[in-house]
């Protein structure tokens, strides 16, 4: 009898823990994916039931790239509430008499993902209302929220001045984004600056030529160099046709805080409120008095173009936005992920080898299992039903998969998030099955031939879900 229950012991180790099991239809059309079946990891399960269809792997912890967003917009999602809003706040040193400013205007910057050009018409207006028509000090700014490294990109691959690589800041603007439009215009071609940021340079060496708009003559080589300080200089060159309209090039060349302080500088001249001061950074004075503050969009919204998009920089900002529940300012990485590991432990979501770097999936060092996502995933319906799921990408619609499943059965029918990276091809959600029931599927491909099967992989087993179950 003893030998019985540890016989028993040992069979249920191996399929809770172990490799698990894929059903015989779905396995025979797997073979056909030329991939080692202990790369990927597999969970099938329907909402709301104790046993799951497909269990592969599901404990094995594997590289997530950007399905790691589900763990950040999740426990955002319970930690701050679909209504949070971050605040920028103003204040001012001295006092306001006869339209002007005797001081400094400070900002103590909140993290605010989406504050950008079109936030400064409110700002401004705010200021109007205040009678101020002059400010004598400096703008002064405090970003000493979060604490990350004084750079404007991570460096994640070789693409590092893409907008996808830009890194977090307390004093976010523009999403870190520079753009330069270049117009072929009579005989030159002009270079200018949205937002008249000054805060980096531009060096024309472009060339414009005869000949139809393409190829070598179709957009400028851009090389950009930075330095120690993040000063950045753009240098545009090449041929240019001159039958080319306006090209525009969006690159992440600089500091945040000194592209918010020359649009808000310009934006202030438009609006005729005079001012001759210059850029400080340090913290809001303890005497300083407070004037009035920015709300961001909802965090509803937010979390739909961080699950929809895969937008990095946003993921980044909520994570370490995060970590202020939690833990005293300055906030770094280690707090952010303590604090989504805290929140999502207290619904038991968490199992097996949990490792969160950034919050947004650009990192070989991150580390989740199946199971993990599937828990959250299973939470996430239960809880919040459709107006949860409608913030990941709708297969054939919208998001990263709008091109996928356009023309299957699938269409409309699955909301995922997926994740992309060298050596990984992920996807995980929800997908409504033949008989109408919804079904929570996670895929994850970490195989040096992800991006030759790993989409071929996951779309098996999404289409098997949606025709079969």
């Amino acid at each position: 009898m003893k030998r019985i229950s540890i016989l028993l012991v040992l069979f249920f180790s191996v399929f809770l823990f172990g490799r698990g099991d894929i059903p015989y239809d779905l396995n025979h059309k797997l073979q056909t994916v030329p991939l080692n079946s202990n790369s990927y990891s597999i969970y099938v399960k329907e909402v709301n039931s104790d046993t799951p269809i497909v269990s592969w792997n599901s404990y094995k912890s594997r590289v997530p790239a950007s399905v790691i967003k589900l763990l950040t917009v999740y426990s955002g999602l319970l930690g701050l509430g679909y209504d949070y809003r971050w605040e920028t706040k103003f204040y001012s040193t001295g006092y306001i008499r006869n339209g002007t400013l005797r001081g400094d205007l400070i900002v103590k910057a909140s993290g605010d993902p989406t504050l950008g050009t079109n936030d400064l018409d409110d700002i401004v207006d705010n200021l109007h209302q205040l009678g101020i028509r002059k400010i004598l000090g400096n703008i002064v700014i405090d970003r000493t929220l979060f604490s990350v490294p004084y750079k404007n990109n991570s460096g994640f691959d070789r693409n590092k001045y893409s907008p996808y690589n830009a890194m977090p800041d307390a004093m976010m603007f523009n999403e870190r984004k520079s753009t330069l439009c270049v117009t072929p215009r009579g005989r030159s071609i002009r270079i200018s600056r949205i937002d008249n940021d000054k805060s980096y340079k531009i060096v024309n060496n472009l060339k414009m030529v005869n000949g139809s708009c393409r190829r070598g003559r179709s957009w400028p080589r851009v090389r950009i160099r930075t330095d120690n300080s993040q000063h950045s200089i753009i240098t545009l060159s090449g041929k240019l046709s001159k039958k080319c309209g306006r090209r525009t090039i969006c690159k992440v060349v600089s500091m945040p805080h000194r592209s918010f302080y020359f649009a808000l500088k310009s934006k202030l001249k438009r609006e005729g409120i005079k001012f001759t001061g210059s850029l400080k950074l340090k913290k809001v004075p303890a005497k300083a008095k407070y004037l009035f503050s920015h709300s961001s969009k909802r965090l509803e919204d937010i979390i739909s173009i961080i699950a929809k998009k895969s937008n990095n920089l946003m993921a980044r900002q909520l994570f370490l936005t995060l970590g202020t529940q939690f833990y005293s300012p300055p906030i770094n990485r280690l707090k952010g992920s303590q604090a989504v590991k805290r929140i999502l432990s207290r619904y038991s979501i968490l199992e097996g080898t949990t490792i969160i770097s950034n919050g947004s999936g650009l990192s070989r060092k991150s580390r989740v299992t199946a199971k993990t996502l599937a828990n959250l995933l299973e939470h996430g319906a239960l809880h919040y039903g459709q107006r949860w799921m409608n913030t990941l990408s709708i297969a054939g619609v919208d998001g990263t998969i709008r091109r996928r499943f356009r023309n299957s059965t699938v269409y409309g029918r699955a909301w995922m998030k997926t994740g992309t990276i060298k050596r990984v091809a992920n996807i995980a959600g929800y997908v409504e099955g033949s008989s109408g029931q919804m079904y929570v599927v996670v895929v994850l491909v970490n195989d040096k031939k992800s991006a030759l099967y790993g989409r071929r992989l996951a779309n098996s087993v999404i289409k098997w879900v949606a025709d079969t179950l």
